[in-house]
């Protein structure tokens, strides 16, 4: 299991670097000049000039990208911010904490609301609940997040005031960015898990358990519920991943100072560092995600953790 955990963190230093440079190089080929925005319409070229010489916009592309990616190796520095002054770094620390209290608020009610429908949709297939159940996660999918964040501003906001429209800073206030971004989330983990428990409520040991006397809600809760659970903690650990990385919208809709809002205020003024910074940190935060999920898997299928040893 140690062999394994150290192979997979080895692992993330080519995925690094490759995000690194197609960043890098999407940022460099990006229209605009970050001297101009940063300074204004009104500077003199001799102050864009020095800008330039300043940051090192003024060398070759592989240049750049050799410098960059050295001091962040050897002095663990990914830059700084254009605007602010402020380490990259320091940047992302600061508002990472309000997109991963967002991220994990919203996989916890995904899990909560999506894996009961999805059993409940499983034992009673072709039900009425299983149709509704199918036709909500069907519409949950097909919403927009963005719009769908703007209707529960609407509505509980404006029309019936039981929640603020933005903000983070309370209980109330995480409820509704929460319900916009969990609800792509409650939608797939339904699915995912009335296919699974579909696929196992019809194996020959559930059968077995049945005949033995277990009652129903051994035989769902435990058996089959235990061996479902590989394809459903897979979807949850990456749909735990892309919350992170695509809170952009919730965060810019509701006016939370997460990772997503800061990325989107550092690419319309052309913060390079920030960018780059934020969706190495969300890489980061992405494979280690995963890698939680793979090693979960040892405790719930032992078969799996014979793998690894």
């Amino acid at each position: 299991m140690f062999l394994y955990i150290i192979r997979r963190i080895l692992f993330l230093i080519p995925v690094l670097l490759g995000v690194a440079f197609c960043v890098f190089t999407l940022l460099y080929l990006t229209p605009g000049d970050p001297a101009r925005m940063v300074l204004g319409e009104q500077a003199t070229l001799t102050a864009i000039q020095e800008f330039r010489a300043r940051e090192g916009l003024d060398q070759p592309f592989l240049i750049q990208f050799g410098n960059y990616i050295y001091k962040a190796v050897t002095q663990g520095d990914i830059g700084r911010s254009y605007v602010t002054k402020r380490s990259v770094m320091h940047e992302i620390i600061t508002a990472f904490p309000a997109t991963l209290k967002l991220s994990a608020f919203a996989v916890f009610i995904a899990i909560l609301v999506g894996l009961p429908c999805g059993i409940l949709s499983a034992i009673k297939q072709y039900s009425i609940f299983d149709t509704v159940a199918m036709i909500f996660a069907m519409i949950g999918l097909s919403m927009p997040v963005f719009w769908l964040g703007l209707l529960l501003i609407l509505l509980f906001s404006v029309h019936l005031r039981w929640l603020p429209p933005s903000g983070f800073d309370s209980f109330k206030a995480m409820v509704l960015p929460s319900l916009a971004l969990s609800a792509q989330s409650i939608s797939m983990i339904t699915r995912m898990t009335r296919s699974s428990m579909l696929e196992v409520v019809r194996a020959d040991y559930i059968r077995t358990a049945r005949s033995k006397g277990q009652k129903e809600s051994v035989v769902i809760w435990v058996h089959a519920l235990h061996n479902a659970l590989i394809p459903v903690v897979t979807l949850c650990g990456l749909q735990f991943g892309h919350l992170l990385a695509g809170a952009i919208l919730t965060e810019s809709i509701f006016a939370i100072p997460g990772v997503g809002r800061l990325m989107v205020e550092s690419i319309k003024s052309r913060d390079y560092p920030v960018v780059q910074g934020g969706v190495l940190f969300v890489a980061v935060a992405f494979s280690l995600v995963n890698l939680l999920v793979d090693l979960l898997y040892a405790y719930i299928d032992p078969r799996i953790k014979a793998q690894y040893k």
